[in-house]
């Protein structure tokens, strides 16, 4: 096996013995060099894992000598070392991408711990990792075992979520796969959960009812609201609280979070049902009933969140709130920069609701693009896509311009999604709905032990287009497919992200507001 091999350049080289002494007893093959001009040779002749480069030389200076090193190589990570805690100095050597900063004078145990950060911090932060998650194993274990309430699902889930982060900077592939089985015994275990008390969640006597959609204006969004502080409320549609956390971090250093929570989608998990709920305020039936002209039903053609705005209108009526407010849905980069222009006219608002579509629509064309199914092959590339796209984005250009104003910013999303694995056969009319996470229609047949039934719809407050019309949803992973042609569809849709059934990445939501680190 190679040794790791160190070019170490300093004009005080001979004072560096013990230390270049402790090294070579640690097994590490160490080069010196006395000047950048014979430095930058013998990065040309050689090849190093890694560069000690002092900043103070006469000559070529260490920085100087980094920018030549650079133009050889860029991918050799160089450890500066020097005198001076002058603050412009270091923001100098931070920006020409130094992997590390030491200031003399360096003892050699602190030179090992910038070698091992360096060029060992993958294997140590596996051995970690894979230590600790073998120590929470069984903890995840009896929390899933004793989930009784809502708390407690949103709790493991947030557990959940954190070791799958965690496990992804590993590069140990067994714990991840260990987890995915946590993960499918923990979903498989909330769909028997939500099965069993849905329909209490809707009676206001019950104690420890989660928060829904319709409640999320009133309970957690409204408060918000002040008179002097402008409130701009983002929803990014179809948006998991995994995706979430991605997103979050980049925020970080900008924004401060003063508030995360986990609420609970209504069925189904699909924008027409859960989205219009959270703007009117109101349960999918009541929407029909109440304002029939704003609701489209599951076996029409167009659109079904045509009315967001009217609904939020009617829902700021009925509590007789006056606020001044704007409602923006952004589909396309051009609309996200159209916002970012009249950001000086928004501040003047109360609130100001702006809907992303990115996340839905990429969901969308995972399934029907090939190109982007590969580019998003998992959860890790599908958060590494959704990253991307938000670093780029004009949504990541307003926060940065919101974030000299006064303002908060609450993120939440309408519902999540979940990668389908196992096909379930179902059969349906011509009127049946197209959803393949649940169905509604009057001539359903199915294996009543492979789905979650409402026969009586109006008891989840969910319209139907006829008397005998019910619903059913597929649980954890499952997808409905229709019996003819069953093979192809089953094939085609596997592995897709899909929503509007039972699992804890679509029902689990998360809710945060943010405000200014400097305001």
């Amino acid at each position: 096996m190679r040794k790791i091999r160190i070019l170490w350049t300093d004009d005080e080289v001979e004072a560096l013995k013990p230390h270049i002494f402790f090294l070579e007893d640690k097994g590490y093959e160490i080069d010196t060099c006395s000047n950048g001009n014979d430095t930058v040779d013998l990065v040309r002749q050689n090849s190093y894992d890694l560069i000690f480069l002092d900043e103070n030389m006469p000559g070529l200076s260490g920085i100087e000598t980094l920018r030549q090193i650079r133009q050889i190589r860029t991918d050799i990570p160089v450890v500066m070392i020097t005198k001076s805690e002058e603050e412009d100095l270091m923001e100098a050597a931070i920006g020409s991408e130094i992997a590390y900063y030491l200031i003399k004078p360096v003892k050699p145990k602190q030179i090992l711990l910038a070698i091992k950060k360096i060029l060992d911090q993958k294997r140590l932060v596996t051995e970690k990792t894979t230590t600790d998650y073998r120590q929470e194993f069984n903890r995840i274990g009896n929390m899933i075992a004793a989930a009784s309430t809502c708390d407690d699902w949103s709790e493991l889930y947030r557990r959940l979520i954190f070791w799958e982060t965690e496990l992804e900077k590993s590069a140990d592939p067994g714990m991840a796969e260990i987890l995915s089985m946590q993960e499918n015994e923990a979903n498989n275990s909330f769909s028997r959960f939500v099965m069993k008390n849905y329909i209490s969640w809707f009676d206001p006597r019950n104690t420890g009812n989660p928060l829904l959609s319709p409640s999320l204006f009133s309970d957690k969004i409204f408060p918000q609201i002040s008179n002097n502080r402008p409130l701009f409320f983002i929803l990014i549609d179809n948006m998991r609280y995994d995706q979430w956390k991605t997103i979050s971090a980049e925020l970080a250093g900008i924004y401060r979070i003063i508030e995360e929570d986990i609420y609970f989608s209504i069925l189904p998990t699909s924008t027409q049902f859960s989205r219009n709920a959270i703007f009117s305020g109101l349960m999918p039936s009541r929407i029909a009933e109440l304002m029939p002209q704003f609701w489209v039903n599951d076996d029409e053609e167009t659109g079904k969140n045509e009315f967001e705005e009217e609904l939020f209108r009617n829902q700021l009526a009925r509590k007789g709130l006056k606020y001044k407010w704007s409602y923006h849905k952004i589909i396309s980069s051009p609309d996200g920069k159209r916002i970012n222009e009249k950001i000086r006219q928004l501040i003047d608002n109360d609130i100001n609701i702006l809907v992303f579509n990115f996340v839905d629509i990429l969901s969308h064309a995972r399934t029907e693009i090939g190109l982007i199914r590969d580019l998003a092959d998992d959860e890790p590339a599908y958060r590494s896509l959704i990253r991307s796209w938000f670093i780029h984005s004009s949504l990541f250009d307003m926060m940065k311009t919101l974030a000299s104003y006064p303002v908060k910013v609450i993120f939440s999303t309408d519902h999540g999604t979940i990668r389908v694995q196992n096909p379930v056969k179902v059969i349906g009319d011509k009127k049946t709905s197209a959803n393949l996470r649940y169905k509604m229609g009057r001539n359903l047949d199915y294996n009543p032990d492979e789905v979650f039934e409402l026969r009586d719809p109006a008891r989840a407050f969910l319209p139907k287009t006829n008397i005998s019309s019910k619903y059913i949803f597929a649980r954890n992973k499952d997808f409905l497919v229709y019996q003819n042609n069953f093979n192809y569809y089953a094939t085609y849709y596997k592995n897709t992200f899909q929503h509007g059934g039972i699992s804890m990445q679509e029902i689990l939501l998360p809710f945060a507001v943010l405000e200014p680190v400097n305001k």
